[in-house]
């Protein structure tokens, strides 16, 4: 895959919210951010019994779905709902809609397993002949379009709508589809962003390919033992930035994506695809990699995918160029991942921090030695200009996003 050859016209964030393990809103992220503080804790999701930790949202199971909405309702919806009614982001949406008219605005969002819990639950309370006992409402539950189904019914958006389901680069590789909409002009704004939440296919799928931690993750440190499950919802708004930008907004300049395929559930050994993908992501953009003053780091904390973006990242950014993967505070979010972390860098270039790599203290000497980085063991204070976040996935389906700070 080669680069686009020239700039594209940047988008600005209009409206943001999300909502993790960390807190509901913006505001208790920035401060857990700025402090450091993880929200990780040992498992008591459900019935699982494993020996890992989790990020778990407190509070989701009691959101109630607007009634003309119940059918929707499955922990992934209500997870999308509390954090909808975060940050004045449904008033943003509505205005939105008011001013560009409902068919003009898409939803364009990630998930991994979407609803998938509830089909779980049915299952589990089968009868005797195994028929369901409960109502089970596959289409706008398990299905993976249930989630942009639910969002756009609750708007009354009828823009075009999508889920994109490509493991943990789901969430960021919508920014580039909003982005090619709103080029071909066949939409003047899109809701971007993810929602994934905890089931028990993913806890003992991810246990079953012996990649949980049996303690909170620490992403590229040298004692990391794998991931830690998080769950997460993360909406932007975003539409075409005005030809002189304000201060305080944040734009999205660039947006690369690549597939590597070099495996099914394991990247490159280089980081090829990951490599292709900030490389796409840069040239849209029109930067080099010396105008990047931070990168979030994809960075699982499983040894085999920190290696592998280290490579890339040292081999086009050099050793100075500073670093961290917030995953730690969150856990790994899936499909919600790219959202979330897009978030993350809006809040670090809006309020001037990078934050550092939570959960880790001692950086593997192989990012020292072999493929020397700029990793931040603590948040820094310092106000960034541009920066990217990395998001691959399973299979190799890489994302990267380069985001700029106005005026």
């Amino acid at each position: 895959m080669q680069p686009p050859a020239s700039p594209s016209p940047p988008l600005q964030f209009a409206a943001a919210t999300v909502t993790s393990c960390l807190g509901t809103g913006l505001e208790l992220h920035r401060l857990a951010l700025r402090q450091g503080s993880s929200g990780l804790a040992p498992c008591r999701f459900e019935t699982v019994d494993l020996p890992t930790w989790i990020g778990e949202v407190a509070g989701v199971d009691e959101v109630r779905l607007p009634r003309q909405w119940a059918d929707y309702d499955c922990r992934n919806n209500r997870l999308a709902e509390l954090a909808l009614q975060q940050d004045g982001f449904a008033a943003a949406v509505q205005a939105a809609a008011a001013r560009h008219g409902s068919h003009r605005v898409g939803v364009f969002l990630g998930t991994s397993t979407s609803g998938i819990l509830q089909t779980e639950l049915a299952y589990r309370e089968r009868d005797a002949q195994g028929a369901f006992t409960t109502d089970l409402h596959y289409a706008q539950t398990h299905n993976t379009y249930s989630l942009a189904a639910y969002v756009s019914a609750r708007f009354g958006l009828r823009g075009p709508a999508m889920v994109v389901s490509s493991a943990c680069s789901s969430s960021a590789k919508v920014f580039a589809t909003a982005q090619r909409m709103i080029a071909a002009n066949m939409i003047d704004c899109a809701v971007v962003g993810g929602v994934d939440s905890l089931c028990l296919t993913t806890l003992y799928g991810f246990n079953a390919l012996e990649l949980l931690a049996p303690d909170p993750c620490r992403p590229f440190d040298a004692r990391r033992m794998g991931l830690s499950i998080g769950e997460a919802a993360a909406f932007v708004l975003l539409e075409a930035a005005p030809a002189q930008a304000a201060d305080e907004a944040v734009l999205l300049l660039g947006a690369g994506e690549s597939s590597d395929a070099h495996h099914m559930s394991s990247p490159h050994p280089e980081g090829l695809g990951a490599r292709l993908a900030m490389q796409a992501a840069l040239a849209q953009a029109g930067l080099q990699p010396s105008a990047i003053d931070y990168i979030n780091l994809h960075g699982t904390a499983t040894p085999s995918n920190d290696r592998a973006e280290g490579r890339a990242v040292a081999s086009l950014f050099g050793p100075t160029t500073p670093c961290s993967s917030t995953k730690g505070a969150t856990g790994h979010t899936l499909g919600a991942a790219g959202g979330v972390e897009a978030v993350f860098c809006m809040l670090a270039l809006r309020h001037g921090f990078l934050p550092g790599g939570t959960g880790a203290d001692m950086l593997d000497p192989a990012f020292t030695r072999d493929t020397p980085l700029n990793y931040l063991l603590q948040p820094v204070e310092t106000a960034p200009r541009h920066v990217m976040s990395n998001s691959f996935g399973f299979g190799g389906t890489n994302c990267s996003l380069v985001l700029a700070r106005g005026g």
